[in-house]
């Protein structure tokens, strides 16, 4: 009882805090850090105090108008677009916005004529030809529209700065989506891996036969692999090939006499990064469909490295098609999707059979 009694003053103490600053300027939405706004309002004052100080030729004169003027410009640009943009434009109550943003405009016009000619000047407009009064119809149309000009410019510079945040925040987006997606198919093919080659350690000890402490071995460096640097968007080609040696001294500790690989390398892969698995799929296939009959099965796969600027990859089996309905199980949509996300239209993955052998060729971009 005691302890509620505790919680329930410390949240009501909580609600009546005071906001800190840094939740303030959240709330008002600023996207340009504040240092930028001061430098912006410095260099806007300095180049007006020097136009009208030349154009007058009193730059006494301009210094005191200006400091008048643009505590006053400040306060409606930021009334603008920090409050009467988000409540009445962005809620699209445009009768609102108007009366309010006219009222504002006419509250200005009042305070800063009347400041201007008690500190500044009784001639409330210099610039003008003959003698002008205030609260006359050109005077006020003068006023208005050059601070109407500031609110725009401020409010140009803003949504050029929103715009961009937000283009930024769909990239990040997306990048981030596509890498979810990437992420979940790169999993789909480690639980599928272990479970075939755990199948295959299963039988091995079934037969208790004398190969399987190395499967065992084989198999824990292909674990240390995917568990951990596959977690890596890019790994070092040299790498996953030594993973895919790993896997093919599976095969071959399996199946013993009954298989011939052969693994071939072209040119200078130091110093490639590509994203993981993307060739493992091709490989387990090779072996699982591969050779229906009596014959040895036989696999080739080849990297090759064209002119450092892309990647080919192939492998070719031979099996007997002993159905119509059989598929040998290239048109895996876990690779396609992943490829058409990593490479988009700048890949090519083409197979076919010639003579009783799967041909697997895939083409890749590097950097």
């Amino acid at each position: 009882m005691i302890k509620t009694k505790l919680l329930k003053k410390q949240v009501f103490t909580n609600k009546n805090k005071p906001l800190p600053i840094v939740n303030i300027l959240k709330k008002a939405n600023l996207r340009i850090p504040l240092k930028y706004h001061f430098i912006f309002w410095v260099s806007y004052f300095t180049l007006n105090f020097i136009r009208w100080g030349s154009y007058f030729d009193d730059y006494w004169y301009s210094l005191k108008s200006n400091l008048v003027e643009f505590p006053l410009h400040i306060v409606l640009v930021y009334l603008t677009i920090y409050f009467f943009i988000p409540k009445f434009i962005l809620t699209k109550k445009y009768p609102l916005f108007f009366i309010s943003f006219t009222s504002a405009l006419a509250v200005l016009y009042i305070v800063r004529t009347g400041f201007n000619y008690f500190l500044v000047t009784k001639n409330i407009w210099p610039e003008a030809e003959g003698v002008q009064n205030a609260f006359q119809f050109n005077h006020i149309v003068a006023v208005t529209l050059g601070e109407i000009y500031v609110v725009a410019f401020a409010a140009a510079i803003k949504l050029t700065v929103e715009w961009i945040y937000q283009k930024q925040k769909a990239e990040n987006l997306k990048k981030l989506q596509l890498r979810t997606e990437l992420n979940f198919l790169k999993s789909q093919i480690q639980p599928h891996f272990f479970f075939n080659t755990l199948n295959n350690l299963y039988a091995l000890t079934l037969e208790k036969s004398d190969i399987a402490p190395s499967v065992v071995l084989k198999l824990s460096d292909i674990m240390q692999y995917v568990l951990y640097e596959v977690k890596e968007p890019s790994i070092a080609l040299s790498t996953e090939i030594k993973y895919i040696q790993n896997y093919l001294d599976l095969e071959e500790m399996r199946h013993g006499e009954n298989i011939k690989v052969k693994l071939s390398i072209q040119g200078d892969i130091s110093g490639i990064m590509l994203s993981p698995l993307l060739f493992l799929p091709f490989i387990e296939n090779s072996f699982k469909h591969g050779r229906k009959g009596n014959d040895k099965l036989k696999v080739k796969i080849g990297f090759k490295i064209v002119e450092n600027k892309k990647l080919i990859f192939t492998t070719e089996n031979n099996f007997v098609k002993v159905s119509k309905t059989e598929k040998h199980g290239i048109g895996n949509p876990n690779v396609a999707r992943r490829l058409q996300l990593l490479y988009k239209d700048s890949y090519k993955l083409k197979s076919k059979v010639d003579q009783n052998i799967y041909k697997v060729k895939m083409t890749i971009p590097l950097n």
